[in-house]
């Protein structure tokens, strides 16, 4: 039987590790909400039913296409509903599923948490940035 290289075993453990977190809930939701947008999306149609427009003009910064394919991705993943109206134009109109309106608790936790400990962090990071063995200018504050 050969010996495995220490750089096939780390190899070897990684695919472990990526397997893992491929079947991991956590990170596969946290790859849901995490995306820039989609948060903001469930946010906006947590307050009802939109329609294509009104939730693009709750959300000045996100192109066409990044929205459709948000609401595309959260439609895929069951969290938000389409509905189209056949009528001259055409009504499409989106809302949350059960499973969409079961994940607003959380995504307003997240929202209050980071609203109440961002300024904890940013100092954080100024602290730590500002370190010399971080590569910073040293921090005479400390």
């Amino acid at each position: 039987m050969a010996t495995m290289t220490a750089a096939e075993r780390r190899e070897q453990e990684k695919a472990a590790f990526d397997a893992y977190m491929d079947e991991c809930p956590t990170h596969q939701l946290m790859g849901i909400i995490g995306n820039k947008w989609s948060m903001l999306v469930l946010t906006e149609l947590a307050r009802g039913t939109r329609r294509y427009a009104e939730v693009s003009r709750a959300l000045p910064g996100v192109s066409a296409k990044m929205l459709t394919q948000t609401l595309r991705s959260l439609e895929r993943d069951g969290l938000v509903a389409r509905s189209v109206t056949p009528s001259v134009p055409v009504q499409v109109e989106y809302t949350l599923t059960l499973l969409g309106e079961r994940i607003v608790p959380l995504l307003t936790s997240i929202k209050e948490w980071a609203g109440r400990h961002i300024d904890e962090i940013n100092a954080s990071r100024e602290r730590y940035d500002g370190t010399p063995e971080r590569g910073g200018e040293p921090d005479h504050t400390v």
